[in-house]
């Protein structure tokens, strides 16, 4: 067997990647990594809006304090919060593409597997 991974890529043709187990596959194809890859997503998706919202909440706190005791203007705090409204709406669209693309790549995952099963069975059978 070659060291190159016999999984295919979202293009349709054979992956490039170095062979890391035994059933042929790198990191990326191998179906008995799939729930470490779908963690990493995870953690990844998730770590970088979360720190993102705590800022904004913090911020718009402090613009809250500052408007009640009269050290910002009203007319500038309620601009400022429709832009860290915006700015929320659209960590939450990044949020919702980058769920869809680890469905995605969760899907592609288990298409993949399903071809190698039908293409052992095949060989068996024949």
């Amino acid at each position: 067997m070659s060291g190159r991974c016999s999984g295919i890529t979202r293009s349709g043709t054979r992956c490039e990647r170095s062979v890391e187990g035994p059933n042929g596959m790198c990191w990326l194809h191998d179906p008995t990594r799939s729930e470490e890859r779908r963690r990493a997503a995870s953690k990844a998706g998730k770590a970088r809006p979360n720190r993102e919202i705590a800022e904004i909440k913090t911020r718009l706190s402090v613009l809250a304090e500052d408007v009640l005791a009269g050290r910002a203007d009203r007319g500038n705090a309620a601009v400022v919060s429709q832009v860290y409204n915006v700015l929320l709406r659209a960590i939450t669209v990044e949020l919702r593409i980058r769920e869809q693309q680890e469905l995605t790549e969760r899907l592609e995952e288990l298409e993949t597997l399903m071809q190698h099963q039908r293409e052992q069975q095949r060989h068996r059978g024949a």
